[in-house]
């Protein structure tokens, strides 16, 4: 089984018949009926080929094998290993021993999550994995900020030193004429391995949310963001050029038109999925083996936000979320100490892109599904992390994160809010006001007899 209530929910896939309709089947597929209802209705225009070697070994759940292996890994560390006498090993091996037992449990009887592809225990995996990390966080806030530094040298003895920031801000000059022999020093100074870091990241970004306005909107404002936050972290300043030609053109834009390319791609694809054991020779079994790293079938996302006052509350509160979690990437590693190149700084990056591809999946049903009458666990926990990490943020260096802002931004910021509140009470309330004013009076007036 898939997942560990056992159960099998019988689905109308629906399946190519060949000439590139959509017909129907009544084969069994094992996963989350909620999921999975809405998504075959939503595709059923597009060609699509059930996995019917879904069912076979691989996509069991081996409940009373993977019991065995647990009782027996204990069994051995019990009887065969000898005890050691250093208390920091052994506290070190016992904590990670829980966290694997608990996401050995979690992966087993965790229901399973909209995605199928590579397989349903992996993103079971990344969902115990962000529970964990949850909790990890929520230790990290009752610690006080000096043991929590202290806390990170276990992960690498090298950490819990000050940092020092890099400032991109200063000489903006693109050509500097007083430097003869490289008079655009401040352009090659600026093309660090960030440069590949936004690109690749916003290209990712945008298969999670695959809308080129919600992309577009999130990284004009992630901008606008550093330019209100810059007197508080100097790695927030700087150049006009690098904030709007390297950064939201260059990096984020092309980024995003690729990302939209290779969305457009996926959703146009026929998918026909064959067992690799009935494909003929080596390669067409490695070609295969291949793509079952990729998507099951594709959903196209469209967000619609004026649709509804609640779809366009939602969707701010979404936006909001998603800019406060780049923010914290900064503010984490200024208060803890944690170097932007650092395994802990780029795996949390790696680890939220799988985080909020489920999550995202799981707000567009909410919003798009009508029978989805509860927000996704995968949402409601990437939620909570974030608050989680801005809290950390607050509390340990609450002198750097209240720093007042300047005027000229509390003007501005106070000018699009309340741009931003007019319209959304003119569309949502007055407009229809004033449209079923209209319509009454037309109704009211007595009509003019024709001879």
């Amino acid at each position: 089984k898939m997942n560990g209530n056992n159960s099998a929910i019988s689905l109308n896939e629906h399946v190519s018949n060949g000439n590139g309709i959509a017909a129907k089947s009544s084969k069994p597929m094992r996963q989350n009926s909620t999921y999975s209802d809405w998504e075959v209705e939503k595709n059923k225009n597009k060609q699509f080929h059930e996995d019917f070697t879904i069912n076979n070994f691989f996509w069991r759940t081996h409940t009373i094998t993977c019991l065995v292996v647990l009782c027996g890994t204990l069994i051995y560390v019990t009887g065969f290993e000898e005890p050691s006498a250093n208390t920091e090993f052994n506290t070190k091996r016992g904590i990670l021993a829980v966290l694997l037992v608990f996401l050995f449990y979690g992966v087993i009887y965790t229901p399973d999550g909209p995605f199928v592809r590579p397989h349903p225990a992996f993103w079971r995996f990344v969902l115990c994995l962000s529970v964990a990390y949850e909790l990890g966080l929520i230790f990290i806030l009752f610690q006080n900020v000096h043991d929590a530094r202290k806390l990170l040298r276990y992960f690498d003895p090298e950490l819990g030193r000050p940092l020092p920031e890099k400032d991109y801000g200063g000489n903006c000059l693109i050509y500097d004429p007083a430097n003869a022999t490289d008079p655009f020093h401040n352009v090659w100074d600026k093309l660090d391995g960030f440069v590949t870091v936004h690109f690749f990241g916003w290209w990712l970004k945008t298969l999670i949310l695959r809308d080129y306005w919600l992309c577009c909107v999130l990284s004009f404002m992630f901008e606008i963001l550093e330019y209100t936050l810059e007197h508080q972290l100097p790695n927030f300043s700087e150049c006009w050029w690098d904030h709007w030609i390297m950064d939201f053109l260059l990096c984020n834009g092309l980024g995003i038109v690729m990302g939209m390319k290779t969305c457009n791609y996926l959703s146009l694809k026929p998918y026909y999925w064959t067992s690799m054991w009935n494909i003929p020779g080596y390669k067409g079994k490695l070609k295969r083996f291949v793509l079952q790293f990729t998507p099951y079938r594709w959903t196209d996302f469209d967000w619609t936000p004026t649709k509804s006052f609640r779809r366009w509350v939602i969707m701010l509160m979404v936006i909001a979320m998603f800019l406060l979690a780049e923010v914290n990437t900064f503010y984490l590693k200024y208060v803890l100490w944690v170097p932007p190149p650092h395994f802990l700084c780029l795996g949390r990056l790696v680890f939220f892109l799988f985080m909020g591809a489920t999550a995202m999946r799981e707000v567009f049903q909410y919003l798009d599904d009508p029978k989805a009458n509860k927000f996704g666990r995968q949402s409601w926990v990437i939620s909570a992390i974030i608050i989680t990490e801005t809290l950390i943020s607050v509390k340990f260096d609450p002198a750097t994160v209240t720093k007042p802002l300047p005027r000229h931004v509390i003007i501005i910021w106070s000018v699009g809010f309340s741009l931003l509140s007019a319209w959304t009470v003119w569309n949502f309330f007055l407009k229809r006001f004033f449209y079923s004013l209209a319509v009454a009076k037309e109704t009211a007036s007595p009509k003019t007899k024709v001879n």
